[in-house]
């Protein structure tokens, strides 16, 4: 491709509220335009990417025996309303109506859609097990996009759906997606973290996601550097220290004026902040028989830790949480700032059905410091149950920067991160739902067990951008650069240099290597601040200076050095530095243990 004749120009500014590296960088290379708040053009460079990254994917999945279909960006709803998704998903999914007022939905995932078709296609046990993937577009009305492509409203995915007859079949598919995942991110030239996760929306028994860590990423991952626990915060452990021995003492109100926050309280009794109880208080929204209600749910984690929401809601079996109200508050009869569940008559009619939800460290933590549900006191030396009684008790705090690990006990870190693939052992909740049933051996009706699996294209590539990029622009990795070599010309046309890079140009595509070249009439300057920015892994660069040095100038895009191949010796010089290249990516492509 002539530089000349390409669609697409640099640019030398960063775009009006970029906050990322990626984002900057995609947009002044040439990859991307934005059109709207989270919608994005592709331009013919990120396009050539693109098909490299479909490349990649299309191959894993295939070495694991998937087949590619294609399935509709437009759903009708009925699919979505069969599995619970219509209603519960909220203000994302986008619904709208045909011209004959039926109710369509665009694309966000495409789990319903796979089971119908399993419906259809799928009769014995003998058709099990499957792996049916493809890549297509989505659209989530996500209320913040943010950072370029790492978060958008539009966006292809590669998404997998694995089809087996029993849970064990699940699992090789889920294991075999687990070392793919592994494989196509090496390929890629992107370190990843694999992390417990979870199940989300999708639902399911089992996800993980693969997590790249940055600082520009939203997600907090809880990691051990001694035994290699990973998880994301949503549903992250840790160990619980609990508190220190001593027999219950009785309880006894304390004035506690001014003192609505945890650390208030802990000044003014001199008491470490685990020796108090934190209540927090939700809105649930639950869905059973009767439809959609509200639950009031009354949280409490020790004064040193946080509530997970993630978990509580889990726990509440809800779909979604929400802050409580000072209203709302009241009317379970608690005082906001000097609440606790002490006292609060369960018997006695309510205009809110409330849940008290506790901690498991909150009973192994005697003589707390809890709210008298009076406003300027408190109740010193709680104790459950003998004070107050939780109707759920589990896990349910946030675990954080230095914490112990579960597994080996040791501080864990914090870190940020971007998701950039996901897994998931969804089992028979979207099969059943739609009636996706097959004939075991017996006979016997079962609905198909399936598998989740997904990679967002637009995303992988900021994410690459993130890793590889220096101050002056791209590095692409040439598993997924838009062209191998970025090709140079410093003489004007009819000059020996032109015509060198010009019989360069004809050579290497001859040889099957794929060439930016910089044809334009433009400054040394302009033409390799150009080619840094668009970051391809080899510059050819052929000037009056290099070819009195014997032939074209050489550099890796990584590298300061440069070197001078004769001209005749260009293809083959070049195809054994990209050859180089690729196995260094390749060196990346190994075994890892299996999920856990």
């Amino acid at each position: 491709m002539r530089l000349s004749q390409a669609f697409g120009t640099t640019l030398r500014e960063d775009p009006a509220g970029s906050e990322a590296a990626s984002h900057a960088l995609l947009v002044r290379a040439g990859f991307i335009r934005q059109l709207g708040q989270g919608l994005f053009s592709y331009l013919p460079l990120a396009r050539r990417s693109f098909l490299k990254i479909e490349g990649i994917l299309r191959a894993a999945m295939d070495a694991i025996g998937g087949q590619e279909v294609t399935m509709p960006v437009v759903h009708p709803a009925e699919v979505w309303k069969a599995t619970g998704r219509w209603d519960s998903v909220g203000a994302e999914m986008a619904r709208f109506k045909d011209r004959r007022d039926r109710d369509l939905v665009l694309a966000m995932t495409h789990e319903e859609v796979m089971a119908d078709l399993c419906r259809s296609e799928v009769r014995s046990y003998r058709q099990l097990p499957r792996l049916v993937y493809h890549i297509q577009t989505k659209f989530r009305d996500d209320p913040r996009p943010r950072a370029g492509l790492i978060r958008v409203r539009e966006f292809t995915m590669k998404d997998s759906y694995s089809l087996d007859a029993d849970a064990a079949g699940l699992d090789v598919q889920y294991k075999a997606h687990f070392q793919a995942y592994h494989d196509i991110f090496a390929r890629c030239g992107l370190p990843v973290t694999a992390v417990g996760a979870d199940v989300g929306m999708m639902g399911g028994s089992m996800a993980h996601e693969f997590m790249y860590l940055t600082p520009v990423g939203e997600d907090t991952l809880i990691l051990c550097g001694s035994c290699g626990y990973a998880a994301n915060r949503q549903v992250a452990r840790f160990r619980k220290t609990p508190g220190a021995a001593q027999s219950p003492r009785p309880a006894r109100r304390a004035a506690t004026p001014d003192c609505s926050t945890i650390e208030d309280l802990s000044k003014l009794l001199d008491v470490p902040r685990s020796a108090t109880a934190k209540a927090v208080f939700l809105m649930a929204s639950c869905r059973g028989d009767g439809g959609a209600r509200e639950r009031f749910v009354f949280a409490v984690v020790r004064g040193d830790m946080e509530v997970n929401e993630t978990k509580l809601a889990a726990v509440a079996r809800a779909e979604s949480l929400r802050p409580a109200t000072e209203e709302e508050i009241r009317a379970v009869g608690a005082v906001p700032g000097y609440a606790s569940p002490v006292g609060l008559s369960r018997a006695a009619p309510r205009p809110l059905d409330f849940l008290v939800v506790a901690d498991d460290a909150v009973p192994q933590s005697p003589n707390l410091v809890a709210g008298a549900n009076e406003a300027g006191f408190h109740l010193l030396d709680v104790n459950v149950p003998r004070d107050w009684e939780p109707d759920l008790t589990a896990d349910i705090a946030a675990a954080g920067e230095g914490d112990g690990c579960p597994t080996c006990g040791k501080p864990l870190a914090a870190v940020r991160g971007v998701e950039v693939g996901n897994i998931f052992k969804l089992g028979t909740r979207y099969s059943a739902a739609v009636g996706a049933v097959f004939l075991d051996a017996d006979g016997a009706e079962r609905p198909v067990v399936m598998g989740s699996y997904g990679i967002g294209l637009g995303r992988l590539l900021a994410c690459i951008a993130e890793e590889h990029h220096d101050e002056r622009g791209l590095r692409c990795p040439v598993s997924v650069a838009p062209y191998h070599v970025h090709l140079v010309s410093l003489g004007a046309a009819g000059t020996p240099a032109m015509a060198a890079a010009e019989a360069a140009y004809r050579a290497l595509g001859e040889a099957g290597i794929e060439v930016l070249f910089d044809d334009r009439a433009e400054s040394p300057g302009v033409k390799f601040a150009d080619a840094d920015l668009i970051g391809v892994p080899l510059r050819l660069t052929a000037s009056a200076k290099s070819l009195a040095a014997g032939g074209l100038e050489l550099k890796r895009r990584d590298r300061a050095e440069k070197t001078i191949v004769p001209a005749e010796g260009i293809p083959e010089r070049l195809a054994a530095e990209l050859s180089a290249l690729r196995a260094e990516l390749d060196a990346g492509v190994v075994p890892v243990p299996p999920p856990r």
